[in-house]
């Protein structure tokens, strides 16, 4: 951002106002803002990354610890809709220090937990925040940017996201390797907490939100166009789950290849998340819905590329690269929410995590079936490219019922 936008800040409510003398500029606002994010992402994926770890720990199978992953999916679906509807009128910089106050004691307890059973109720609690927290983080960037730059604004706060990839996941898997896998989780509370006093110390504060209307964020869920982006992510996405969830586990019983492999892949991996990130946040803008199809297809065929290399650990992070590539996929949607969700931002930006959460609570869980039903770790692939395909059959009905209105204004005018 130019020297222009670093001296204004036009966030919606409690931000509608110019920086002071003093305040900080919102390179570093967005730099915290975008910290936050990869924290999320350190935890959210590095719990994959462990879990082979923490089952021999617990002694249980591997598909029985990947209930974990689900437990915190779960936990953002249930938390985006509570949190932003029932604490919509606290100030926004009020709430993004609560959240990730409240992340560091859930990752607290799950380094803390002594069974599958504890673990699962740690996870859930550490998902809670992680959709508002994004939601309310992406809508003061792309308010800041503008309506030309939204795609962009909203591609630099989930950049910290897509680092976590490169740099925090694939450290943390390295450590708990190491150390045990607690000590990673130990790290990521840490982390929290330090994003927290520095968004206290950074953000500006500008008083509670007199306007939100909890009530008019609810309509957000009866918006068709809403819902069906909302399906799109919480369907199509769900490959990339099914595949990263379990790759651990596929290749130290797939492969002969070291463990610190897992931790090189887990890096190219994050490459491609990045890459993807960034083609999007470019070109996504003026293009969703072709942008978002786009990374919808590579995501599937990446996955069935994935299945077929199997036990081959060069094919395999290629496949994992590209797959990275199609999570691009969630700037474009998030993108198409801010044009379809009215009055309601906040929730549906909320709601597009809560959405990709599902995805990563049903990835998991189909993958599982699948593993349990003795088709091998082969399937995780199949099963991605089966969820994809379906995200491809709801982006279809996203693109007719976009059509509908213009078709219906030009036989009005005709």
């Amino acid at each position: 951002m130019g020297n222009q936008t670093d001296k204004m800040v036009s966030i919606t409510a409690d931000t509608n106002h110019s920086l002071n003398e003093g305040e900080y500029s919102l390179a570093t606002i967005t730099f915290w803002l975008a910290f936050g994010t990869f924290v999320i992402g350190c935890s959210e994926f590095a719990a994959m990354g462990l879990l082979p770890y923490f089952a021999e720990d617990f002694g249980i199978t591997e598909h029985i610890a990947g209930y974990a992953i689900s437990a915190y999916a779960i936990g953002v679906v249930v938390g985006a809709p509570l949190i932003t509807i029932f604490f919509s009128r606290l100030a926004r910089r009020t709430m993004l220090i609560s959240m990730m106050v409240f992340y560091a004691v859930g990752n607290l307890f799950t380094a803390l937990a002594w069974s599958e059973w504890t673990m699962n109720i740690a996870r859930f609690i550490a998902g809670l925040p992680h959709g508002a927290y994004f939601g309310i983080a992406m809508l003061f960037a792309a308010d800041i940017a503008g309506k030309n730059k939204r795609a962009q604004a909203v591609s630099n706060v989930i950049l910290g996201l897509a680092i976590a990839n490169i740099i925090g996941v694939p450290s943390i898997s390295g450590i708990g390797q190491v150390f045990g896998w607690r000590t990673g989780f130990f790290m990521i509370s840490a982390f929290a907490l330090i994003t927290a006093l520095m968004v206290w110390k950074t953000a500006p504060y500008r008083g509670p939100n007199p306007d939100a209307k909890p009530l008019t964020e609810l309509k957000a869920l009866k918006n068709k166009d809403v819902l069906l982006v909302l399906l799109m992510g919480a369907i199509g996405f769900g490959g990339m789950f099914s595949v990263y969830s379990y790759f651990s586990a596929s290749y130290l019983s797939t492969t002969t290849t070291p463990e610190w492999g897992i931790s090189v892949t887990l890096l190219i991996y994050g490459i491609g998340v990045t890459l993807g990130n960034i083609i999007a946040g470019r070109y996504s803008e003026g293009r969703l819905l072709t942008s978002a199809i786009m990374f919808q297809l590579l995501l599937g065929l990446s996955a069935a590329a994935y299945a077929a290399s199997m036990g081959n650990p060069y094919l395999m992070a290629t496949s994992l690269f590209f797959i990275g590539i199609g999570g691009g996929m969630v700037v474009p949607l998030q993108t198409r929410l801010m044009d379809v969700a009215g009055d309601a931002q906040t929730l549906a930006g909320a709601m597009n995590h809560a959405a990709f959460n599902t995805a990563n609570a049903l990835g998991p869980w189909l993958a599982g079936m699948a593993l349990s039903a003795g088709y091998g770790y082969a399937s995780t692939g199949w099963v991605g490219l089966a969820l994809a395909l379906c995200g491809v059959l709801v982006w279809l009905t996203i693109v007719m019922s976009a059509r509908k209105p213009k078709v219906q204004k030009e036989a009005v005018s005709g």
